[in-house]
C-alpha cells in the first residue's frame, strides 16, 4: 500500500520549474525522497532500478533509448543515471515536442562524463535550455511538523515587524532531531532506535556502496569512514584540508593530499557533503574576508551517526551539540531560502567578526543570522550582527532586511534593537 504523501517545500518549485522548461532533473541525495516527489506530479513512471525489468531497460537502450520515455507527461525518469545517455535522448525530445513539462528526471549522484568508446558515438550535451536541476535536500523541522511555523522566512525579507513565536521541541527535542535526520523514512519511523538505525544505514550505504559506484573507483571502506568522521568531528567549522590530512594521519599514515581530494569529491557528487561558502559583500573598509567554505554535511544525521553520537550523549557535550545544531540550522535554512530563489553562505573577516548565515537572494535582499543553541550567548550574537551591519557598504549592498539570533531556546520575539530571536522549531519558509 502506497504511504501517504508529506508535502514538500520544493513540490512548489518543482512545479513551477515544469511549467517552465521540457524537463527538470531532481537532484539530491539518496533517501531524501526524489522519487516519491516526483510522483506526485508525474503522468507516468518508469524505475531504472527495478530489477525485475532492468535487462528489457538495457536491450531497449541499446535499440532505441527513446523507447524508455514513452508515456504521457510528465514522464518520471528515476535513477536516469544509470543509463546515461538518456540525458540526449532527452533532450532531444524535448526539441523534437517543444512547449515545456515532458519529463522530471531524479539522480542521487552527478555521474561521470561519457567516455567515447567509438568515433561516432554522440557526447552528451548540456541541457541548457531544455533540462533545469533542481536542490533536493532532507526535510526540514517544518516539513516534519516539528517547527511551529510562527516566524515566516519570507515575511521578514518582506519587512514584517512583529515576531512573536514558541517552540514545543526543546533541547531534547532538538537533539533527537539532529540525530534522526531529515530522510523522510526516519521522520516516519515508529520509535527514536529506529528513527537512529535508518540513519546509521544510510551512513553504511554510503561508505560501502555509494561512494564507489559514482564513478567506478574502487575505495577503502575504512578510510571512507575515516574521512567522515573527521569532516564529523570538524563540522560547522572552516577547517582546512591540511587540518583534516593531519587528523586522518592519525590512524592512516599513508593518506595523501590527492587522496582525501578524491574521497571528498567523491562525497560531494553523492551529495553528501555540502559546505557552506564564503559571503562576499562590498565593506566600507578594506577588511580581508575569509574565502575558505565551511564543513557541513547535507544534514546532521550524517555526523552523529558515523560518529557513534546519541541525544543523551549531545546533552551532556553542549560544545558538540552546538556545531551539530548549527548544521541542523543550516539543512533548514538552505530549504526555506530555496524556495524565494536565494543561498545560504557564511560571512568571517580578518578581525575575527562572523555570521553563521547570510541568506541572499537573487534580487539583492539578504539577511544575517548567528546560531546560539542556549540564551546564554544571545547579547553577544546580536552586537556581532549589529557590527556586521555597520561594516557592509549599504549604498552597494542595501540594507539588510533582518538581523537573527536563531536559537534552541523557546520563545521568539524582536529585541529593542532589532534584532530577531527566533527559534528553529518555529520558522519556516
Amino acid at each position: 500500500m502506497r504511504k501517504e504523501y508529506r508535502k514538500r517545500i520544493v513540490d512548489e518549485i518543482l512545479a513551477f520549474d515544469l511549467e517552465c522548461m521540457g524537463a527538470v532533473l531532481i537532484e539530491g541525495p539518496k533517501w531524501c525522497g526524489k522519487t516519491r516527489t516526483g510522483e506526485e506530479q508525474a503522468k507516468s513512471i518508469i524505475k531504472l532500478q527495478d530489477p525485475d525489468n532492468v535487462e528489457k531497460y538495457r536491450a531497449a537502450m541499446k535499440a532505441k533509448p527513446t523507447m524508455l520515455l514513452e508515456g504521457p507527461s510528465p514522464r518520471l525518469v528515476d535513477e536516469w543515471q544509470d543509463f546515461p545517455l538518456l540525458w540526449n535522448a532527452v533532450r532531444h525530445l524535448v526539441d523534437e515536442r517543444g512547449g515545456v513539462g515532458h519529463f522530471i528526471l531524479t539522480g542521487s549522484a552527478v555521474p561521470p562524463p561519457e567516455k567515447k568508446k567509438k568515433d561516432d558515438e554522440p557526447p552528451r550535451h548540456t541541457g541548457t535550455g531544455r533540462i533545469c536541476r533542481m536542490r533536493m535536500r532532507p526535510m526540514t523541522l517544518w516539513e516534519s511538523g516539528e517547527s511551529t511555523g510562527e516566524v515566516s522566512l519570507s515575511a521578514l525579507f518582506d519587512g514584517q515587524q512583529e515576531v512573536t513565536a514558541h517552540s514545543r521541541l526543546g533541547l531534547e527535542g532538538l537533539a533527537h532531531a539532529v540525530c534522526r535526520g531529515g530522510w523522510p523514512e526516519s521522520v516516519l519511523a515508529k520509535t527514536p532506535r529506529a528513527a537512529y538505525m535508518k540513519a546509521a544505514s544510510y551512513v553504511d550505504e554510503v561508505i560501502h556502496e555509494d561512494v564507489h559506484r559514482v564513478d567506478g573507483v574502487e575505495r577503502n571502506p575504512d578510510r571512507v569512514r575515516n574521512v567522515l568522521r573527521s569532516l564529523a568531528r570538524n563540522i560547522s567549522t572552516l577547517t582546512t584540508a591540511e587540518t583534516l590530512l593531519k587528523d586522518l594521519r592519525t590512524n592512516d599514515p599513508t593518506i595523501c593530499d590527492k587522496t582525501l581530494a578524491s574521497y571528498l569529491n567523491a562525497l560531494r557528487k553523492i551529495f553528501v557533503v555540502e559546505d557552506e561558502p564564503a559571503w562576499s559583500p562590498s565593506l566600507k573598509s578594506r577588511l580581508a574576508i575569509r574565502t575558505a567554505a565551511k564543513r557541513q554535511f547535507v544534514d546532521p544525521s550524517i555526523a552523529t551517526a558515523v560518529l557513534g553520537a546519541t541525544p543523551r550523549r549531545l546533552m551532556n557535550d553542549f560544545r558538540s551539540f552546538g556545531s551539530l545544531f548549527e548544521s541542523l540550522c543550516v539543512r533548514d535554512m538552505r530549504v526555506y531560502a530555496q524556495l524565494m530563489d536565494g543561498e545560504v553562505r557564511h560571512y568571517r573577516d580578518q578581525t575575527g567578526l562572523e555570521a553563521d548565515m547570510i541568506v541572499a537572494l537573487r534580487d539583492g535582499r539578504w539577511g544575517a543570522v548567528e546560531v546560539k543553541l542556549g540564551a546564554g550567548d544571545i547579547d553577544e550574537a546580536a552586537e556581532g550582527l549589529k557590527k556586521l551591519r555597520n561594516k557592509v557598504d549599504v549604498s552597494r549592498m542595501g540594507h539588510p532586511s533582518f538581523l537573527m539570533v536563531l536559537t534552541g531556546t523557546d520563545l521568539g520575539y524582536r529585541r529593542d534593537d532589532g534584532v530577531i530571536v527566533c527559534p528553529l522549531a518555529a520558522l519556516k519558509p
